[in-house]
């Protein structure tokens, strides 16, 4: 089943359904830009994001794949990616959706042929509220396939870019199951105690590391195999680096929706207000279980 006809099949809301298809319809151009405009940046042509991070011109250009398409469709009126320096409004949308994006999650692993990722969550109205409150998410991955993972709230559902630029449908009403993969974030000299003591209880129980440098890898390899994957604050850095609007958010709504959850170690990510676009967090996303124990190693300290 195609995503256009499944989107009907699910009753999905005109304006969101229409919105959902033209995000999924970038996928092929995000594909075709590793052939023409991948690679990192020479000395002279480096630029730097709002966090102060190298930007590849792949990451440029993503952005202005979206950005671009959102402004020129008017599909919403908020706009957040994390290549821009504000929160852009399109005038005179045709609804008042607001977006957020990572336009291209893992970039630094372009030159080596390794998968990346694009992360999107769609919220009713203005995006600085609780993550709860989305009315979608979802992610596109580009490895051996591009692949769509999306929910609007009724299940977690995985589509595949087939030959003709159609997403089909590969899995529907996707589940977390028990694993024991764990992917971890950060320098080990820098962990705080209680996510030390939280990593030597995993490997205790045996789970095998698994961690590539792409957050939508990885959370889409413990969607399907289970486990947690990690980014925590760390010595100097309590507040963590992941991004709460583009990173943590929209992959924390899509691992509930699957019978997951999300944590910044102490609380449930989705609750919380962001104050600006570009906050960061600590993050532990996967098994409710891992996620259950990461708080209490927090709460004993």
């Amino acid at each position: 089943m195609k995503l256009k006809e499944f989107l009907e099949h699910e009753g999905t809301e005109k304006n969101l359904a229409e919105l959902i298809l033209f995000l999924a319809s970038r996928a092929p151009s995000i594909r075709k830009g590793f052939l023409v405009a991948g690679g990192k940046a020479k000395d002279g042509g480096k630029t730097k994001n709002v966090y102060g991070e190298e930007q590849q011109p792949l990451d440029k250009y993503a952005d202005s794949v979206f950005v671009d398409g959102i402004r020129e469709s008017r599909l919403a009126r908020y706009v957040a990616t994390e290549e821009q320096e504000t929160i852009v409004e399109v005038k005179d949308p045709k609804a008042q959706f607001g977006v957020v994006i990572d336009p291209l999650d893992g970039s630094s692993l372009i030159d080596v042929n390794l998968c990346v990722g694009t992360i999107i969550g769609i919220y009713p109205g203005h995006v600085l509220a609780k993550g709860s409150t989305m009315v979608a998410a979802m992610y596109l991955l580009y490895g051996p396939l591009t692949s769509l993972t999306y929910t609007t709230g009724k299940g977690v559902h995985e589509f595949v870019l087939d030959e003709s630029g159609e997403f089909i449908l590969r899995q529907r009403d996707l589940k977390i199951p028990e694993g024991k993969i764990f992917a971890p974030g950060a320098l080990r000299k820098d962990w705080l105690p209680a996510h030390a003591k939280w990593i030597e209880e995993l490997e205790r129980e045996g789970y095998k590391l698994r961690f590539s440098g792409c957050f939508v890898a990885d959370v889409h390899q413990i969607l399907h195999k289970g486990g947690v994957f990690s980014y925590p604050g760390i010595k100097g850095k309590e507040k963590g680096k992941l991004r709460l609007l583009y990173e943590a958010n929209p992959m924390g709504k899509i691992l509930h929706e699957a019978g997951g959850a999300i944590s910044n170690g102490k609380t449930d990510i989705l609750g919380i207000v962001p104050q600006a676009h570009d906050v960061v967090t600590p993050i532990y996303a996967g098994g409710k279980k891992e996620i259950a124990l990461i708080e209490k190693c927090f709460r004993e300290g």
